[in-house]
């Protein structure tokens, strides 16, 4: 089975390099908390992504490329608006950071993740990493969706 073991961090600095962004659309089909169906244009290429329930850091996750049309006609499907932001690929030691730059609603939030080969897996930890959020639902991307951002002062969150 195809999975994902991914921790996410905020940033503690504004210090990282910002090299070869790309801009990232995505949408989600499905947002149950058991499963997670998206779809996302990234650059020229398009990928339809099902996912599983989290647990820890770990989950089911199985990734297709699609054609960039049908990318485009499922987006219209999709729950709620389309999440955009640009993703910057940060290679260090063995890993690579991905951080994303969020826009509209979520504008504002910025995200470092990595993934690892086992969860408890030793990383470099770069100097403008912050926080730990893998486990805090806020910051799953589907709800940034229905809960973005830009919005949690009012909700007390």
């Amino acid at each position: 089975m195809a999975q994902e073991i991914e921790r996410k961090f905020l940033l503690a600095g504004d210090d990282w390099p910002r090299l070869n962004g790309q801009a990232i659309a995505q949408g989600y089909l499905s947002r149950d908390k058991h499963r997670t169906v998206r779809v996302r244009l990234k650059g020229e290429a398009a990928f339809l992504t099902i996912k599983g329930l989290s647990t820890g850091a770990t989950r089911a996750e199985f990734e297709y490329p699609i054609p960039v049309a049908d990318a485009q006609a499922l987006l219209a499907l999709c729950e709620g608006p389309v999440l955009k932001k640009t993703r910057y690929h940060l290679p260090q030691g063995t890993h690579t950071w991905e951080i994303d730059v969020f826009e509209g609603d979520n504008a504002g939030l910025v995200v470092a993740e990595i993934e690892l080969g086992h969860e408890d897996e030793a990383f470099e930890r770069p100097t403008w990493l912050g926080a730990e959020v893998t486990h805090d639902p806020r910051y799953f991307n589907a709800n940034l969706i229905a809960h973005p951002y830009s919005r949690w002062a009012d909700s007390g969150s």
